[in-house]
C-alpha cells in the first residue's frame, strides 16, 4: 500500500506548476517555466522518497499551454533527457505516479470543440508519462463529465469517444466516481462498455452511492483493474467538520483513516490523500500504515 498526495508540496519551497498569462507567451518564457517546474518536481519526489510517500499526482501545469494551439515549441524534445531521468528516479524508488486533468476536460460533452480540446489535453498528459517511460500503472484519472439531461446517453457518448482515443491515452485513462452526478455504479456501467478501470474515491462514495458498503465498493472497483494496470488506485478524504457538505478535510483524522484502511484489509491498493495540508497528512498516514505492519 503506497500513500501519497496530489500536486503541491508546501515543505520544499517551490511549485511544479508555475505558469504565466497567455498574453505574455513566448518560447523563451515557456522554456524557463518548464525548466523551473521540472526542477521543483525533482525536489518534491526526493522529499517524498525520504518520507516514505510513494504515490504522487504530478500537476497538469507541469508544461503550461502544452495542448494550446499557441504552443509550437518542441518541449518534448528539449526536455526528453530530464523526463527520462525523473522516470528512472520514480522506478528506482518504487513510486507510483498519476495525473488528473482539470475540470474543463469533458470527454462526453455535447460541444465538439470542447471534446477536441479535451482530447488534446489528454494526449499531452499521456505524452508526459510516456516521456518518463513509466509503465501502464501510471494513470490519468478523469471524471465522467456532465449528464446533459440524459445520464445513459452521457455514458454512451463517453464510451464512443473513449473508443476513438489514441492507444497511448486509452492505456492510461481511468474513470473516477464523483460526489454528485456519476456514482460508482455508473462508473461500473462505463467499465462494462469500455473496459476502463474505475478509480475509487471513498469520500465521493460517501456522498453519492447506491447503498454499497465501503468494503464492497472497494472490491467492485478493484475488479475493474487488470494486472498490467497495477493495484487499484483510491482517493481518500473526509468531511471537514462544520463546513459545507462535500468539503475536504483540512488535515487527516487518523481514526477515520484507520477505519477506511480496515475496510480494505487484504486488498492491494494505493491511496491518494485529497486532504488540504497535503504532505503533512500523508506523512502521518504513511507512518500509521508502517507501524501497523507485522513486526513493528
Amino acid at each position: 500500500m503506497r500513500i501519497g498526495y496530489p500536486c503541491i508540496n508546501r515543505s520544499v519551497g517551490c511549485t511544479a506548476s508555475t505558469t504565466f498569462r497567455l498574453a505574455s507567451y513566448s518560447s523563451v518564457r515557456l522554456e524557463t517555466c518548464i525548466r523551473n517546474n521540472i526542477s521543483c518536481l525533482r525536489k518534491i519526489l526526493q522529499f517524498n522518497a525520504g518520507n516514505g510517500l510513494l504515490f504522487f499526482r504530478i500537476p497538469s501545469g507541469l508544461v503550461p499551454f502544452a495542448s494550446h494551439p499557441i504552443c509550437t515549441y518542441g518541449w518534448a524534445g528539449r526536455f526528453a533527457k530530464d523526463f527520462r531521468e525523473i522516470g528512472r528516479y520514480i522506478r528506482e524508488n518504487n513510486m507510483r505516479i498519476s495525473m488528473h486533468p482539470d475540470q474543463f476536460v469533458l470527454l462526453n460533452s455535447t460541444d465538439e470543440e470542447v471534446v477536441l480540446r479535451s482530447v488534446s489535453e489528454l494526449k499531452y498528459h499521456a505524452k508526459v508519462l510516456d516521456l518518463m517511460r513509466l509503465g501502464r500503472d501510471a494513470k490519468i484519472q478523469l471524471h465522467v463529465g456532465g449528464v446533459y439531461g440524459d445520464k445513459e446517453s452521457a455514458l454512451e457518448r463517453f464510451a464512443e469517444r473513449y473508443a476513438r482515443l489514441p492507444r497511448q491515452v486509452r492505456k492510461r485513462l481511468v474513470v473516477e466516481n464523483d460526489g454528485h452526478l456519476f456514482s460508482l455504479s455508473d462508473c461500473l456501467k462505463l467499465h462494462s462498455l469500455t473496459g476502463i478501470p474505475v478509480l475509487f474515491d471513498s469520500f465521493h462514495h460517501s456522498l453519492n452511492n447506491n447503498g454499497e458498503s465501503m468494503r464492497n465498493a472497494i472490491l467492485l472497483a478493484e475488479a475493474t483493474w487488470a494486472v498490467q494496470d497495477g493495484p487499484l488506485m483510491c482517493d481518500y478524504s473526509s468531511q471537514q467538520r462544520g463546513a459545507k457538505r462535500g468539503t475536504h478535510a483540512s488535515t487527516i483524522n487518523l481514526p477515520d483513516f484507520a477505519a477506511f484502511v480496515s475496510q480494505a484489509k487484504g486488498i492491494e491498493l494505493d491511496i491518494m490523500l485529497e486532504i488540504k495540508d497535503k504532505e503533512k497528512s500523508a506523512i502521518k498516514a504513511a507512518r500509521l500504515i508502517s507501524e501497523a505492519k507485522p513486526g513493528n
